[in-house]
């Protein structure tokens, strides 16, 4: 059942808050190191039910008249033509869509800077391809024995080769279409040239999770190792936290390994280093905004089931996610999660078996659980969706919402005309039939109504579903996971 476990309007007026205070400590202008998703933050919204995915990108156009926004790209990944996984499109496109995504917002982005810059073709016409649109491209280059050559890093011949970024706003946000692009090192990069030039700045590191202010076992906590359970991230105590103050805090393994050579640049920039710890370098508040432990544990568990079916999934895809797979079952067994936590599995494994067919459960958000079976006219899917918004609605279930003179029109383009051979329709078919009966039907209005109603629901399928079921009900903001079986024994699933 969902409840809201997280007061959203007091993370925007806290946040900002806290980011302007470490603006002024460091004489008016900071160097902030955002990381995670700026603009689709689902996983935070999935365990911290009532943050809104794009609170983020709100609370930064709250302060769309201090900040800028630079744009960091790791040269290479431009080279290799790098795919962002949940969008499917490559770096180079990524870092235009997110220039238009924060203009759309009334943020100012200042400029783009090319790390680990080399004059290749490929970087070169990329560079080209801002500079026409009127955007200033900056060039940082690769540093021998970087980060551990601390003399040569803080010297000229380091950090001094890299062109110097003309900034104009006091938050400068430095953020990246994905890990591994050097925002920290532009960060620091920008706070030694200012230094050369009498300026004074300050850097901070904006992470969400893991939560520095919870346990290290509490559910939020595990969810982000679960869900980082590929990059082999692991939660810790940030010891230099706790010899500094005597407090438990909790960070991860590579900004705790990194922290005394970042201690070291600033000491070798600014001639001592503004922190004492990992942990004090970031400025997340969401650990205060918590308002019902007991809800975000519960939907943090469901997120670590979810990781741990989508590794599953991956694997019978073809991809190697052994070691994922073990990690996320380790931390299942250490915090006594198991797959009974979520009520849709057994549920849509029930109906597959009474059934004999592929079978989906959805939980809706009051709890209720409705189910969906394969016919000849709807996929289990199709069926699911269905059921739910009549359960929603108040719709007797044995009354048929969408018209036989839509349905069987659809089915016919879809054989005779558009080379399927499949007759059920998916979602997305539904939804559009759906539409057109709500037209002339009271029933149906009443269920497109209901849609909405779906967001945070859970659901569970039997079967891989198809990419396009499966896009359908993320787009409705459903939460779902498969079995990691194949409907068919074709080697083709497209």
């Amino acid at each position: 059942m969902y409840k809201i476990g997280f007061d959203n309007n007091k993370y925007l007026k806290s946040q900002s808050e806290k980011i302007k205070e470490r603006i002024a400590q460091f004489g008016g202008k900071l160097y902030l190191e955002f990381g995670g998703k700026l603009f689709d933050d689902h996983h935070a919204s999935r365990v911290l039910p009532g943050f809104a995915p794009d609170s983020k990108i709100k609370m930064l156009a709250e302060l769309k008249d201090q900040a800028e926004i630079i744009i960091v790209v790791n040269a290479h990944d431009i080279e290799k033509n790098k795919v962002r996984g949940d969008l499917g499109i490559t770096y180079d496109l990524e870092v235009f869509r997110l220039i238009d995504a924060f203009r759309g917002f009334g943020l100012l982005v200042g400029s783009v800077v090319l790390t680990r810059y080399d004059a290749t073709k490929s970087i070169e016409s990329f560079k080209n391809k801002l500079e026409t649109r009127g955007i200033k491209v900056y060039r940082h280059y690769p540093i021998e024995n970087y980060p551990y050559d601390i003399d040569m890093i803080v010297s000229d011949e380091g950090y001094g080769k890299n062109e110097y970024i003309e900034t104009q706003r006091s938050l400068v946000v430095v953020t990246a279409p994905g890990p591994g692009s050097g925002k920290m090192g532009t960060c620091l990069s920008q706070i030694y040239h200012d230094y050369k030039r009498g300026i004074k700045a300050g850097y901070a590191k904006f992470e969400t999770f893991p939560i520095w202010n919870l346990p290290l076992t509490h559910p939020v906590n595990v969810a982000y190792e679960s869900a980082t359970a590929d990059l082999n991230d692991i939660n810790m105590i940030d010891p230099y936290h706790l010899e500094a103050y005597g407090e438990t805090a909790i960070n991860y393994n590579r900004d705790v390994d990194i922290y005394p050579v970042l201690r070291a640049m600033f000491e070798g920039i600014m001639g001592e280093c503004p922190y004492k710890s990992p942990t004090d370098m970031g400025v997340n508040m969401a650990g205060n905004c918590i308002i019902d432990d007991e809800a975000v544990r519960e939907a943090a568990k469901n997120e670590i089931i979810r990781r741990y079916y989508n590794a599953l999934c991956d694997q019978r895809k073809g991809n190697d996610c052994k070691d994922e797979i073990n990690k996320i079952k380790l931390l299942m067994n250490q915090s006594g999660i198991t797959v009974k936590n979520r009520n849709c599995i057994q549920a849509a494994l029930d109906k597959a078996e009474e059934t004999g067919s592929p079978a989906v459960a959805i939980e809706l958000c009051d709890g209720r659980i409705v189910t969906g079976k394969t016919s000849s006219l709807l996929g289990s899917a199709s069926a699911a969706l269905i059921n739910a918004v009549k359960a929603i609605a108040e719709i007797d279930k044995d009354i048929d919402i969408i018209s036989h003179d839509v349905l069987e029109p659809v089915q016919k383009l879809k054989i005779e005309n558009l080379g399927n051979h499949n007759p059920r329709l998916h979602t997305d078919e539904v939804l559009i039939a759906l539409a057109i009966t709500a037209a002339t039907s009271e029933n149906a209005k009443k269920a497109m109504d209901a849609l909405k109603q779906l967001k945070g629901a859970e659901l569970h399928s039997s079967v891989i579903l198809s990419p396009v079921d499966t896009a359908t009900f993320r787009k409705l903001g459903v939460n779902l996971t498969c079995e990691p079986i194949y409907q068919t024994k074709k080697l083709f699933h497209g």
